[in-house]
């Protein structure tokens, strides 16, 4: 796991190493363990190109260094991730003729693109994001994995094209001009992150999951080679007879895969069916797992006890925290500092703590993270099979008989009023974002003093699904598009790589996602049963009492903290004279709903959460 930051630029340009040596201080958090940086000139077009690198060492840690550079093909890399099946790779680019001194997936990458040049990609089974330079076709590639576990982020002016692990390193490049991207509040302001490519800094977007990017003599060309397979209709296939054994046996691949490492490494365990899968299986391969859980002190938010009893059940080296108030407060700026965007779940900053935690015994860790948007996990993928039916109920019954009555439940009935509420949305784009949202169209034009046509939706991912694919698929190629790399997976790869260790995903193997999809609907969600397949393997791993608990998910006492200790704190960012972003609203509608909440009448922790995150970033990076 590393950062890479670099560039190609035209002739005469002024930029030199220790513009790369700033860019690559801003990560160096990404790659305590080792830096490089190499340069090239383009013979037939004279631009310059450079490549840096910093570097956690994981595989090969006293080799491979970066960037890896072969003179004899022409070919220089830098690469942040891990190719899992880079030794299967080596094996059979050896048979092809191709020599390596390493036992290193840097090698093997820069032998593969040798080899398949930019058909590289579908070759890999892994996380990365990498830049190659290719000297006898004057090509700088660039890849980023399927999911979009790891970041990329392109900038592009007049001179060149600047690319990074994170944000903050192109800011330190002289001559990028930023400025506040609204269309990105806007999205932001419904969507409670910035959905791909777009993000909060005008002239900076992300390198789209499962895309390549190609500069060759002058013309940068974006291409798709990979989609979720959700995108499509299932081809209703007959699944095989043991259907549930075939899952797990795949899933057991993907961590076993996922495993390989030269240091020290552990996993994330909540006491929820997915990370307590992960460490069950890990148990299989390696006898004593070391395991990381946080917990909140309020007892109705902390899961510590079901973590403490699949530890206890696996034997691990189990460590935990306890999250307080006071750590959201001081800890908010500097993590808002890391993700370079607002932090959009309060959940981010227990897990960076959880990460400081864990980077004093191990530096790599592999979690759950992905199972929901794979398998179906979230109460919305039970509801939204019920959209099309609900929506043909008589608009009298819906507006003047259900949903009176469901809005007029006390707050434990919130996911009700959730439901019946995006139920009724009947355009299904809108939906999507509304489930896990902060505000839909026109609660935005009540509050909001912006006016864009940021809403209007394309056909490209997430809303390109096949409109004859199930209500399920589409939903779930949703999140899969979306939800989890612009949200989850980054959120993932900032707090972890804030404490300078890695975080695998095996749930997000590609290749037990294609097993998955090929499925019929009813292995995900059977009745009111959410991953039924996960839950009918886990009968063989894991104590009846974490197959059978109620999901809880991985949940902040934001709601009781904005009333209680954390008030004063949310008031002076949305409400005092120096508030930035107050402008941007109608101060009417804001203070009513800060009132509504702080008085106990309405709980509107995710907005708040949301417009104050909004301010943090604001306050660090705003340039107007």
């Amino acid at each position: 796991m590393c950062g890479i930051a670099g560039w190609i630029a035209g002739p005469g340009s002024a930029l030199t190493e220790l513009t790369l040596e700033s860019m690559l201080q801003t990560i160096v958090h990404r790659g305590p363990d080792d830096q490089g940086i190499c340069r090239f000139r383009s013979a037939g077009t004279g631009h310059e190109v450079f490549l840096g690198h910093r570097r956690l060492a994981i595989i090969d840690p006293e080799g491979a260094h970066q960037p890896m550079c072969d003179a004899a093909s022409g070919l220089a890399l830098t690469f942040n991730g891990e190719i899992y099946n880079f030794r299967e790779l080596r094996e059979e680019l050896t048979r092809l003729g191709y020599g390596f001194v390493r036992d290193s997936d840097t090698e093997v990458l820069l032998r593969a693109y040798q080899h398949w040049e930019c058909g590289v990609v579908n070759h890999l089974r892994g996380m990365f994001a990498f830049a190659i330079w290719d000297a006898r076709n004057e090509r700088l590639f660039l890849a980023r994995d399927r999911f979009g576990e790891k970041p990329l982020f392109l900038c592009e002016n007049g001179s060149g094209l600047y690319f990074a692990s994170e944000i903050k390193a192109l800011l330190r490049v002289p001559g990028v001009e930023v400025s506040v991207n609204l269309e990105a509040v806007w999205d932001y302001l419904a969507y409670r992150y910035v959905p791909g490519p777009k993000t909060l800094f005008t002239g900076i977007r992300k390198l789209m999951p499962g895309t390549t990017a190609t500069w060759e003599r002058g013309k940068l060309k974006e291409e798709r080679y990979w989609m979720a397979p959700d995108r499509s209709p299932c081809g209703l296939q007959l699944p095989q007879r043991d259907t549930v054994s075939t899952f797990l046996s795949r899933l057991d691949e993907a961590v076993k895969l996922q495993m390989v490492s030269d240091v020290p490494f552990g996993a994330f365990l909540s006491g929820g069916i997915d990370s307590s899968t992960i460490v069950a299986l890990m148990s299989r391969h390696n006898s004593k797992v070391k395991t990381f859980s946080v917990g909140f002190s309020e007892d109705s938010y902390s899961e510590l006890d079901y973590a403490d009893e699949v530890a206890a059940h696996f034997g691990t080296e189990h460590h935990e925290i306890v999250v307080a108030h006071r750590d959201i407060i001081d800890r908010l700026p500097q993590l808002v500092a890391y993700r370079d965007a607002p932090v959009s779940e309060p959940a981010d900053v227990p897990i960076y703590l959880l990460a400081c935690e864990a980077a004093r015994s191990v530096k790599m860790v592999l979690t759950g993270e992905g199972s929901d948007e794979l398998l179906g996990g979230y109460p919305k993928h039970l509801a939204e099979r019920f959209a099309q039916g609900y929506q043909l109920l008589p608009g009298c019954i819906r507006h003047r008989l259900i949903e009176p009555l469901v809005h007029a439940l006390p707050y434990g009935f919130r996911r009700t009023k959730t439901a019946v509420t995006n139920l009724g949305i009947e355009d299904s784009r809108e939906r999507y974002v509304r489930w896990f949202g902060a505000l839909n169209r026109s609660e935005r034009d009540r509050l909001s003093t912006l006016r864009l046509n940021g809403t209007s939706f394309t056909d490209a991912p997430p809303f390109d699904a096949d409109s004859r694919s199930s209500a399920l698929r589409r939903i779930l190629y949703f999140d899969q598009t979306s939800w989890l790399p612009d949200n989850l997976l980054e959120r993932g790869d900032r707090m972890t790589m804030a404490a300078s260790i890695e975080a695998r995903v095996p749930f997000l193997d590609h290749e037990l996602a294609a097993f998955v999809s090929s499925l019929p609907d009813r292995y995900r969600i059977r009745g009111l049963r959410s991953k039924w397949i996960l839950r009918e393997a886990g009968k063989q791993l894991l104590p009846e009492r974490i197959l059978t608990r109620p999901k809880v998910g991985f949940r902040v006492p934001i709601n009781e903290w904005f009333r209680g200790n954390m008030r004063d704190y949310l008031l002076d960012h949305l409400q005092s004279g120096s508030s930035i972003t107050r402008t941007y609203y109608r101060a009417p509608v804001l203070d009513k709903m800060l009132a509504e909440h702080l008085n106990g009448r309405q709980n509107h922790e995710k907005l708040l959460w949301s417009l104050l995150n909004l301010e943090i970033w604001h306050r660090q990076y705003a340039r107007t």
